[in-house]
């Protein structure tokens, strides 16, 4: 693309910290940046040569805006908001919604040891961990409970239940059981997750021996497997350290322009890891890493001390983290420091090759897609449409830039079609693209509807009287429901063949709609089943009926729920309503 309009803009641009967005020929935002100069940042990116990547975003570079700050720590923090709203498809998008597994220890009369992610949910539990994965945390929790007989039902029931008569729950909920007993078990919980094993090892050790002792050999064996059991839960997920401290340890490592980060979590002394992935860079590596730190915590609980590698600009991130940031030069912190960069570079040598053919496949899959269609093919909108007898008619829209889904863009719709299939394309594509007209929305370079001729026509006498120039196509399945070839709005089939990339990228196509479709539809149906009884009785509003399905898990917990399990919930009126209507329900079906 042709720079020389931007030269005025550029030269003009101020010598001051601030954000740069990068647009396309569809005023799109595809990159968002800091600076502390934001002249000298951005001409960058039009003078001198790039790698491969970089040279690729600057291609499609047809204008930037820019937003001066008062300080860099200003600029920081604007570039992290600008990513969260508009997502660029350029940056590195680091925000991971999911968190790592802890072990709760909830604070009742009579506790309950469980998995959690979520603290904020019940602040007055005590957490343990993070642990790395949830395979991890489990293989823990299974090995206190074997330990630890705390309470195992979430709602209390009226009489034991088998958990107690498999030795592993004292029976509260029929014994009185003192809460003495529940404080031990919960110190001796804290102590073991805190690192210290001693006296489990010790207890474990004596009961081994007194039960050999008193011929109780089988008693024996089961203290010798918790035992082993401990010592391999211990050696699998922790590394003893030289302090007892809570630190997080980051490093990276970039090469043949991907960047690779690794993080390590020392908690009460002990290290837990986490391998991040993979990710095109397309930016300065430094800055991409310290956009990753901000973002990385917005969604995770700060240690008392990070620690990162030498070179990192840490001034206006410890202020805006208000964490203590080590930059070490020696001691047990820089050989934590080696050790993430060494596990950061092997994570990129090894997943380098395979992301690198993989992303060849897509690109030669774009190719001849476009070559197939005899024009650009890089944003494909896909239709499919789901239902059981006309009930429940939904569809779903899925797109897909450049070979990869798209996800922020997916759509899904309810219909009021029935059950024709030519009805319900059509409905789907009528209110697609007239809302897209409305709003001034980027339109797809085609459409690929999930059918042949008919499904073709119907897509395309919508988009003939909305006005639209959009190619539509037609992925055809063979007999045994697997993409079998493309059909052009004329009929003509366009072979694909089995073992080339554009089949495969076709294939994940068509299987991506498909679920999409049938995921919503499964959750309408589901959604209605519940509806049709709890939503009708007298007393339970939206809140009562929350309640009640976080309680007992889900509607098939509530329906083998006693009328006085339910009467813990809401009062005992409602509660008496809620399972006769059930209950009723039954025997009516």
């Amino acid at each position: 693309m042709d720079h020389s309009s931007l030269k005025p803009k550029l030269s003009n641009l101020p010598y001051l910290p601030g954000c740069y967005l990068m647009k396309d020929s569809r005023n799109e935002i595809i990159y968002v940046g800091k600076a502390v100069k934001l002249h000298s940042r951005v001409n960058q990116y039009f003078v001198g040569t790039h790698d491969f990547k970089t040279s690729k975003m600057v291609s499609n570079i047809a204008d930037f805006d820019f937003i001066v700050t008062a300080s860099e720590k200003e600029a920081l923090v604007l570039e992290i908001n600008l990513i969260k709203k508009y997502r660029p498809k350029y940056n590195i998008m680091f925000i991971d919604d999911s968190s790592y597994p802890y072990i709760k220890l909830t604070k009742e009369k009579y506790p309950i040891l469980t998995i959690a992610r979520d603290m904020r949910k019940d602040r007055k539990a005590k957490y343990f961990g993070p642990f790395p994965d949830v395979t991890a945390a489990k293989t823990t929790l299974k090995l206190l409970q074997s330990m630890y007989h705390f309470r195992r039902c979430r709602v209390m029931p009226d009489k034991v239940c088998l958990y107690y008569h498999m030795h592993q729950c004292l029976g509260p909920c029929q014994y009185d059981i003192d809460p003495k007993i529940y404080e031990q078990m919960g110190a001796e919980v804290t102590q073991f997750l805190n690192g210290d094993i001693d006296k489990v090892v010790k207890d474990l050790e004596q009961k081994m021996l007194q039960a050999s002792e008193e011929l109780q050999f089988e008693k024996a064996a089961e203290y010798k497997n918790l035992l082993q059991s401990v010592q391999e839960v211990i050696s699998r997920q922790m590394i003893e350290v030289e302090n007892q401290k809570d630190i997080d340890v980051f490093a990276w490592f970039s090469d043949k322009g991907y960047l690779a980060i690794q993080g390590f979590f020392v908690r009460h002394g002990t290290i837990l890891e986490k391998a991040f992935r993979l990710s095109p860079l397309y930016g300065d590596a430094s800055e991409e890493f310290i956009s990753f730190i901000l973002q990385y915590y917005e969604n995770h609980p700060h240690a008392r001390e990070l620690v990162l590698p030498q070179g990192t600009e840490t001034e206006s991130l410890e202020e805006i983290l208000q964490t203590r940031i080590t930059i070490p030069q020696k001691g047990y912190r820089r050989k934590l420091i080696q050790m993430c960069l060494q596990n950061a570079q092997k994570q990129l040598q090894i997943k380098f090759e395979m992301v690198q053919k993989q992303e060849q496949m897509t690109i030669d899959a774009v190719e001849k897609l476009s070559s197939l269609a005899g024009q650009p093919m890089n944003r494909i909108e896909l239709f499919d449409n789901s239902h059981i007898s006309g009930a429940f008619t939904v569809a779903a829209c899925v797109v897909y830039e450049d070979g990869l889904p798209d996800r922020k863009s997916y759509r899904l719709y309810k219909l009021h079609t029935g059950n024709s299939d030519v009805d319900s394309m059509k409905e789907v594509i009528y209110r697609r693209y007239f809302r897209m007209i409305k709003e001034n929305s980027r339109l797809p370079d085609a459409i690929l509807v999930d059918g042949g001729s008919t499904q073709i026509e119907a897509a395309e006498s919508v988009i003939d009287s909305l006005q639209l120039n959009i190619r539509i196509m037609g992925l055809v399945k063979d007999d045994t429901h697997t993409t079998d070839h493309l059909l052009d709005e004329n009929g003509n089939i366009l072979p694909v063949q089995r073992d080339s990339s554009l089949f495969f990228l076709l294939t994940r196509m068509q299987d991506e709609v498909h679920r999409t479709a049938i995921s919503y539809h499964r959750k309408l149906r589901q959604k209605a089943q519940t509806r049709s009884i709890l939503d009708e009785i007298e007393g339970i509003g939206p809140k009562r009926k929350k309640m009640l399905l976080k309680a007992f898990g889900n509607f098939t917990g509530l329906k083998a729920a006693t009328a006085e399990q339910i009467a813990e919930i809401v009062p005992l009126e409602i509660a008496q309503r809620v399972y006769a209507a059930i209950h009723t329900e039954d025997e009516l079906t």
